[in-house]
């Protein structure tokens, strides 16, 4: 049982390191594309290498992320945070030293490596070690500290971008894990799943890593219309059909299909996928519409997209009450339409935009529309699943809005008719900035429609904590689960 108090010196120190674990990975994927722009003009690289820059680390995040838990559970979860912590910050600053585009995207999958390992492991470890009375006020704060790490995170990019320059938005990931791993080693408790039997589904996650960069890449380079693209687009499928298969017939897969017999898990998850890729495809092109088009520098930029994160940060909890009260089909149908309402709004940005007459009401609209659909989607995916697989549940949903971010920013710069040079034309990339928000907004229509039509079990209270004070535009939280018996997995 784990004895570990919030008020000790112990427990403050636990809640340091996973809170600092967990918000550099949760910061390298707001402010990234803060620096697009200037990373582009330095490294001379075309709108294809920007987008591997921010792909390359989705990929193998969403493609080994259960993978990076079940190692935990195996090897101690405490000794792959520490693993995940380090070699993060070596791929951070290989990042951050990267001479060329193509290093640089390199690097950046290195780090959805490490990525895949830590992440997993910051609320597992939290679980594990505190004591029952005291888990969910950590959680809570666990939460929210990474809530606002996320609201601050486009803020921080600007500022390192204007200032000491792009490579420090890596760079600093380097001291934070200085701190944070000698922390960890030296101040929590090592812990492991019951489960130690059974072999790991490595060629699962390595066909499912593996389906995604092959789709990924025959959508950002579509436009060559070569022959490798239309073989990557081929071998992709066929990787994600072996990826079926695989996990239908093993023992022990990475992802049971059986959790999938739950129609309500699939119907949320579809959601899930409609309203992250949206998130994803926002959230690229609106930092570069505000400085390639606006004309704004990376601090205006960054600074200008806080509210969306402000707003999830003050206001999931209400949201998820007022989902536990009135079942979770009504936030599920209206949250995406108001989504949509903000990226429509987006439409009135364009040269010399005023931040308060169209930048704001957009992003205020969003933001509401985030509030009112994250902590219900997050809530339902936990309550469509038995109590002992809520974590596995959690982190199939936490793969899936990856998996949609990363596709959303291969695939709609082809969609809206982005070529190689768009951000470095403003208007060029404007018009397809507005064909982008359009496709967007109709994406998640498509999620309100869907949820409406299947989402109907009212979802019961969820006291989970990480399931209401969450400041991520870019996934929904991850719940590291709990066995019936209140023993952290």
């Amino acid at each position: 049982m784990p004895d570990v108090r919030l008020a000790t010196p112990q427990g403050k120190w636990i809640l340091l390191t996973t809170v600092l674990g967990s918000s550099m990975a949760l910061l390298d994927s707001t402010v990234v594309s803060v620096a697009l722009p200037r990373i582009g003009r330095d490294l001379d690289a075309d709108l294809a290498a920007l987008q591997w820059t921010v792909n390359a680390y989705m990929v193998t995040l969403a493609g080994l992320i259960l993978l990076g838990g079940a190692l935990g559970d195996r090897f101690g979860r405490r000794r792959v945070f520490v693993v995940g912590v380090l070699w993060f910050a070596a791929a951070s600053l290989l990042c951050g030293l990267a001479p060329n585009a193509a290093l640089l995207v390199v690097a950046r999958a290195l780090q959805g490596v490490g990525g895949a390992l830590l992440v997993p492991g910051s609320l597992a470890l939290i679980q594990a070690s505190f004591h029952p009375d005291d888990r969910g006020r950590a959680v809570g704060l666990w939460s929210g500290f990474g809530g606002i790490g996320a609201a601050v995170g486009p803020f921080v990019g600007g500022w390192l971008v204007d200032g000491p320059g792009w490579r420090w938005v890596f760079l600093l990931n380097v001291p934070l894990a200085l701190l944070c791993a000698p922390v960890a080693v030296r101040h929590v408790p090592e812990s492991s799943g019951r489960k130690a039997e059974g072999r790991f589904d490595v060629l699962g996650a390595a066909l499912g890593a593996i389906a995604l960069a092959l789709v990924t890449y025959a959508l950002i380079e579509a436009e060559s219309g070569s022959v490798l693209v239309a073989f990557s687009a081929v071998a992709g499928l066929a990787a994600a059909v072996a990826f079926v298969l695989v996990e239908k017939r093993r023992s022990a897969p990475m992802m049971p299909l059986d959790i999938f017999a739950s129609r309500q898990f699939s119907a949320v998850n579809i959601v899930t996928l409609c309203v992250y890729a949206a998130f994803g495809g926002f959230f690229f092109l609106a930092a570069l519409q505000l400085q390639v088009v606006v004309g704004w520098s990376a601090l205006a930029a960054g600074t200008a997209l806080l509210p969306t994160t402000a707003l999830m940060l003050l206001l999931s909890a209400r949201s998820g009450e007022l989902g536990d009260r009135i079942g979770p089909r009504i936030p599920l149908t209206v949250g995406p339409l108001l989504c949509a309402a903000g990226m429509l709004l987006m439409l009135r940005v364009g040269p010399g935009a005023s931040y308060p007459a169209e930048v704001l009401p957009a992003l205020l609209v969003l933001g509401l529309g985030m509030v009112t659909l994250v902590a219900p989607l997050t809530a339902t995916v936990l309550a469509s699943v038995e109590t002992e697989r809520a974590g596995l549940a959690s982190g199939i949903n936490n793969a899936a809005a990856r998996a949609a971010g990363l596709v959303a920013v291969a695939a709609l710069p082809l969609l809206a008719g982005m070529g190689p040079d768009a951000y470095r034309l403003p208007d060029a990339f404007d018009d397809a900035f507005r064909r982008a928000m359009v496709l967007c907004a109709g994406v998640l229509v498509a999620g309100s429609a869907l949820a409406f039509w299947t989402v109907r079990r009212p979802t019961p209270d969820c006291p989970r904590p990480e399931c209401r004070t969450h400041g991520s535009v870019a996934v929904p939280p991850l719940e590291a689960g709990e066995r019936r018996d209140g023993e952290a997995r």
